[in-house]
């Protein structure tokens, strides 16, 4: 079992000696499930990136701003969210550290396809 909170400090630790400012840890690989504490130093940012099928991020330390095409959105130590699933971003406004939950697959019949419908 993996403590949360030491593994958002080491990879805070890493990303402040990191020369480009940031660093992750991926720490639960179970199928389509994937866990990954990052961590960003202030004013560092994720580039735009395409979504998983599903995603959620929840802020441990700091203050992130989400970037989106549509919008920006500020979170805060304790807040989760679901990611959109368009193309986004990631700033740190203060040293930060996120926990990124996705999946990467998502099962055929939950991808609402005509396939599904015909058989449901």
């Amino acid at each position: 079992m993996d403590d949360l909170n030491a593994l958002a400090r080491r990879q805070l630790d890493g990303a402040r000696s990191d020369p480009h400012g940031r660093s992750a840890y991926l720490f639960v690989h179970d199928g389509p499930l994937r866990q990954t504490v990052i961590a960003l130093t202030a004013g560092t940012a994720l580039d735009e990136h395409n979504t998983p099928p599903s995603a959620s991020l929840q802020v441990l330390f700091g203050r992130v701003r989400l970037t989106e095409t549509r919008e920006e959105q500020e979170l805060t130590a304790g807040q989760v969210m679901a990611l959109p699933r368009e193309r986004h971003g990631l700033k740190a406004i203060e040293d930060s550290a996120v926990l990124l939950t996705a999946v990467t697959e998502v099962p055929e019949e939950e991808r609402g396809g005509t396939e599904a419908a015909a058989r449901g």
